[in-house]
């Protein structure tokens, strides 16, 4: 029976010596050739430490002497290292009060229990089939053996099995010889029982590494999702505010359109917009203020630090950009009905501006020829003063289209002020007009004196034709302007400006039987000239040397204004009954606002009383407010209508309703605004159940608590100021005085439940506040513990130790996140558990290497010479036994 190593010379097996027959080999070498002079001197003083130490330990040493090891008594050596064994890895064992043997033995019997074929009664012949080690084996660990494919008549299979998986994956070091069980009747009761407590400490921490993988777990999952939910933050935030970005210049584009239908094609778009593109980014900045709210919540309830956005998306950042947003939205409807009024205006001046400019030029038309004529030079005397009594009646035809001038330069002065898109064809068009005028007036004097100057010479006028000309020119003139009337084109808003002007078309055909009097009187100076001609044979060129307005002429316009009058008539009648189509459009649209107004009034106050009464519990709080929000939701149909009728209206160019105050604007703004209320209130408490569950207060807490807030909660604002937080917590029994360590303390708390310093405090920071203190949450002290048994006491953990003991995800987690250790005694791949701990937290805090084993000697010894250090480490005997007891002192 072969004992190979004690599991307390590993640490001097693995640098040292490999097996245990090169160590035998070498301590015979050395017992057989004991040194002696001075080397043999600083052995028995190295050896005479180590068993001081161990004596100080509780260690009974009988006939033990430092000389019997330095000069190798192999049975006083093996003697040494079972006590030393028996004290450090056996006697600590205890199950149920028993001693150590009988508990380690009681230990294996409760393990091993279930399974067939094994029945450990001893530390001996029990083990020899190999059964035992591979039962406490598959008992703790049961993936690293298939206990249904051991036989028991295999038994050097079943120990090598056993022996070797114990070594690669429970880091026991392989003490015992499989051949040597087996061929051996009785095997050595220390060895196996040395072993086997092996196997007792390793399974013992179990326990211990899941409670710790757990806590790790636990710490893990909750940091993750915070950070889930960070990035979920980040990428909303900015995608709403690039939403933002691009939206408001679109609104604040004033650019104006040259045509109708591309300002109402603008309009359209703006209602598209209004209707589908904003109410999804009203309900995701709602979704990102909730999201928010929550997350701070989850951070403060696990004791994590407050998550502060990237620069720029802040909530507050958010609502000044969504501020931005709704101030340059609210000029733009405004300036597009109104450009389409300027348009419609524009529109209509513009024709007016051809008609009159037409009729004008058709009248212009051939003057300038006339005037420049010089027919009097060879016309007689009755000629001359025909032409000059015809040049009077032009002088007052002129005088008459002074007034269709003027209007024409005031239509086109008002197209340039209105900014008409078209002003430089109009504008060349009015000034030749205006030239022609001014050359009219010019040549019209030059013949005037040409005619008074041959006045002198002709005596002879018709004053019948004379009397003709200056009738028929005013009433030719009045019928010109009677048909530009009913021509005209006219835009009306409401019933009253249609009647006026249904009025003044029948005060206009009250006028008629008078006007058709004076045409019968004007054709009746005609045909008296006729007769003249006819009885006294007068030679007349056949026309009338006054006026060019024949009867025929003046006939075809009187026929045309008695055609145009009931067509006049017809468009009068179709826009009063459009205008009262448009005014039955504003009732309705009236009705229906005055009751969608005050009912959004009315629920925003309702949801308010809720916000801040105390009836029921909080989960009755929030059934109820969600049956508010389902009904409030039901609601939006009666929105949708009202949409639908506001878009008839502005189809209709509806401008104005005196039937109600309620504009689909104020409709719009109110119900966002419910929806924004009640989504913030359901979520408010939803926080407050959040943190009570957390916190573990109970009903009544919340009750005092809502109640006492409410009490110094003066105007109802859902939050307290400086002073009324200080009474609250004056009532509620915190002692603050007025001296100088009352308001530090007082401003301690203020910076715990205001960290951004506004001013306030809400009601779920005054709930976190007085919750607190008695929240059992995870620290970074906890954390670092848990580390620490997992990576077995050392100050750094490896890979290897991350992958075995927590899940895979949570251990890649770790590995990407850590540190490399560079503190004493680092390893290859050492990785600094403590400062990602204090990191979880938001914490600073130095870890501290491990001891090297020069200052653990330092510490436990007094002071070695170089000599004493290089012997220790070149395989002395005596620094050898000190180096064990060191490490089993640690």
């Amino acid at each position: 029976m072969k004992l190979i190593t004690p599991p307390l010379l590993l640490f001097y097996n693995d640098f040292r010596y490999p097996s245990w027959k090169k160590w035998k080999a070498e301590s015979s070498e050395r017992l057989a050739k004991p040194e002696r002079g001075k080397m043999r001197v600083h052995k028995i003083s190295n050896v005479n430490k180590a068993l001081d130490f161990i004596a100080s330990k509780g260690v009974k040493l009988v006939s033990i002497g430092a000389e019997e090891i330095v000069d190798g008594n192999v049975k006083m050596t093996l003697g040494m290292i079972w006590t030393i064994i028996l004290r450090f890895a056996i006697q600590d064992i205890s199950v149920e009060e028993t001693s150590a043997k009988e508990g380690l033995l009681l230990w294996c019997q409760r393990k091993t229990a279930p399974y067939k074929n094994v029945n450990i009664q001893n530390f001996h012949i029990s083990w020899k089939d190999g059964l035992g080690f591979c039962a406490l084996i598959h008992r703790h660990r049961p993936e690293l053996i298939d206990y249904g494919k051991l036989r028991k008549d295999d038994p050097l299979t079943n120990l090598n099995t056993a022996f070797d998986v114990a070594e690669k994956y429970l880091d026991i070091p392989k003490m015992l010889d499989a051949e040597d069980i087996v061929g051996t009747a009785r095997p050595d009761e220390k060895a196996i029982m040395t072993y086997v407590s092996s196997f007792y400490h390793a399974f013992s921490g179990a326990q211990k590494a899941e409670t710790a993988a757990n806590r790790i777990c636990k710490v893990l999952a909750v940091n993750q999702e915070n950070e889930q939910l960070m990035e979920d933050y980040e990428k909303l935030a900015s995608d709403l505010l690039e939403w933002i970005r691009r939206t408001i210049p679109w609104l604040e584009n004033r650019a104006p359109e040259n045509t109708m239908q591309a300002m109402q094609q603008k309009l359209e778009d703006f209602r598209d917009y209004r209707r589908l593109h904003k109410p999804p980014k009203v309900q995701e900045k709602c979704q990102l203020e909730i999201n928010f709210n929550t997350l701070q919540t989850k951070l403060r309830l696990s004791n994590r630090p407050a998550f502060m956005p990237s620069e720029g998306k802040m909530v507050s950042d958010i609502n000044n950009a969504w501020a931005g947003l709704e101030q340059a939205e609210k000029g733009y409807e405004e300036w597009l009905l109104n450009e389409i009024r300027r348009l419609e205006r524009l529109d209509h001046l513009a024709e007016k501006f051809r008609q009159k400019a037409s009729i004008h030029e058709s009248w212009t038309d051939g003057k300038e020829a006339m005037l420049q004529q010089k027919d009097y030079e060879t016309a007689t005397l009755s000629e001359i003063k025909a032409l000059l009594k015809k040049h009077e009646a032009f002088e007052s035809d002129l005088a008459a289209h002074q007034d269709r001038v003027e209007q024409i330069a005031a239509i086109a002065q008002e197209l340039n002020e209105l900014d008409y898109y078209d002003s430089p064809s109009v504008n060349a068009r009015c000034q030749k007009i205006c030239d022609q005028w001014d050359n009219l007036g010019a040549l019209t004097q030059k013949r005037r004196e040409a005619l008074e100057r041959t006045e002198k010479l002709l005596e002879t006028i018709d004053q019948l034709y004379l009397e003709y000309a200056k009738r028929a020119a005013p009433f030719n003139n009045w019928m010109e302007g009677a048909m530009e009337d009913l021509q005209d084109t006219f835009i009306v808003h409401t019933i009253e400006e249609i009647q006026g002007l249904t009025t003044a078309h029948e005060q206009f055909k009250a006028t008629l039987p008078d006007a058709d009097k004076e045409r019968q009187a004007i054709l009746g100076i005609h045909n008296e000239v006729s007769k003249i001609v006819q009885t006294y044979h007068v030679n007349m060129a056949g026309t009338n040397p006054y006026t060019t307005i024949t009867p025929q002429e003046i006939n075809g316009k009187w026929d045309h204004v008695r055609q145009l009058v009931p067509r006049r008539d017809q468009a009068l009648m179709e826009e009063h009954a459009r205008q009262q189509h448009n005014e039955r459009l504003r009732k309705q649209f009236g009705a229906q606002a005055n009751v969608i107004g005050p009912w959004i009034q009315t629920k925003m106050e309702e949801i308010g009383r809720i916000s801040i009464e105390m009836h029921g519990t909080l989960e009755d709080q929030l059934n109820h407010l969600r049956q508010y929000e389902k009904s409030i939701v039901n609601y939006k149909p009666k929105i949708d209508q009202l949409e639908g009728d506001h878009q008839q209206i502005q189809e209709a160019l509806i401008f104005d309703n005196k039937h109600t105050n309620y504009t689909m604007e104020h409709i719009r703004v109110g119900w966002e605004q419910l929806l924004t209320t009640i989504a913030r209130t359901i979520n408010e408490v939803e926080n407050q159940i959040l943190t009570r569950d957390a916190k573990g207060i109970s009903q009544e807490q919340m009750n005092e608590f809502r109640a006492s807030f409410n009490h110094f909660d003066r105007d109802h604002s859902g939050t307290l100021g400086p002073e009324e937080f200080k009474a609250c917590l004056i009532s509620l029994g915190y002692d603050i005085g007025n001296d100088a360590q009352g308001e530090a303390e007082f401003a301690r708390i203020m910076s715990i439940v205001d960290p951004n310093r506004l001013g306030v405090v809400t009601f779920q920071a005054f709930i976190d506040f007085m919750s607190r203190e008695t929240a059992d949450t995870d620290t970074a002290d906890q954390v670092m513990a848990s580390f620490k048994i997992l990576a077995g006491d050392k100050n750094y953990i490896t890979v290897d130790e991350l992958r075995r003991e927590l899940p895979p995800d949570q251990a890649e987690y770790c590995i990407a996140r850590m540190a490399p250790y560079h503190g004493p005694n680092a390893v290859p791949g050492a990785l600094d558990y403590m400062s990602f701990s204090t990191a979880l937290y938001g914490e600073k805090k130095m870890c501290s290497g491990i001891p090297h084993t020069a200052a653990i000697l330092k510490e436990n010894s007094k002071p070695l010479t170089h000599t004493q250090s290089t012997q220790t480490y070149t395989g002395d005997l005596g620094c050898e036994f000190q180096l064990l007891t060191l490490m089993l002192n640690k």
